[in-house]
């Protein structure tokens, strides 16, 4: 900046003088010149320097930084910049978030294959098998109600479909797991 000290990346790039009050000093440290270099490269001197003034003091840092992200980027994809990479990330995330449906699907069949038959009713033990007619325990427990609704009407609930639809990943995501 003034006298004695050297003068900042971007006014060692423009090669003139800089000043006290230079908008560019704070941001651009002249240990750093290739910060400068690549964000006058994309969007040019005049330009960083109307966008700067244009802004309160304490929102230029974070300006300067998110110029040299877009300028990085940029340079990294001329067409696309930070969009780019904004869009792969994306996808990224779409990408993971499906995975994670399908491990939790798994989970899913898993605990429901694990789980054990319900267990009977105390009042059960206490039922000799001559109270049961042919020896059929099964048809006793089902005519005097003694099954919870729910696993009677097991095989209809949603919760099948999501099994089956489970089973079928391979063939339902195996084309859109692999999208670069």
């Amino acid at each position: 900046m003034g006298s004695g000290h050297s003068p900042c990346a971007s006014c060692k790039l423009l090669r003139r003088r800089c000043t006290k009050d230079c908008t560019f000093a704070p941001y651009f440290p002249s240990d750093d010149p290739h910060k400068f270099a690549i964000v006058h490269k994309v969007f040019g001197a005049s330009n960083i320097s109307k966008m700067l003034q244009e802004l309160p003091v304490h929102q230029r840092a974070d300006a300067v930084s998110s110029l040299v992200y877009e300028a990085n980027a940029r340079v990294r994809d001329p067409v696309y910049g930070c969009v780019g990479a904004i869009s792969y990330l994306q996808n990224e995330v779409s990408q993971l978030q499906m995975q994670l449906a399908v491990a939790q699907a798994e989970i899913l069949c898993i605990q429901m294959q694990q789980e054990q038959p319900p267990m009977l009713p105390p009042s059960m033990e206490t039922i000799s098998d001559h109270d049961l007619m042919d020896n059929d325990k099964s048809s006793f427990v089902y005519n005097n109600n003694m099954i919870p609704h729910e696993y009677l009407n097991y095989s209809s609930s949603n919760s099948t479909n999501v099994i089956h639809d489970s089973l079928k990943r391979e063939s339902f995501f195996g084309h859109d797991m692999h999208v670069s």
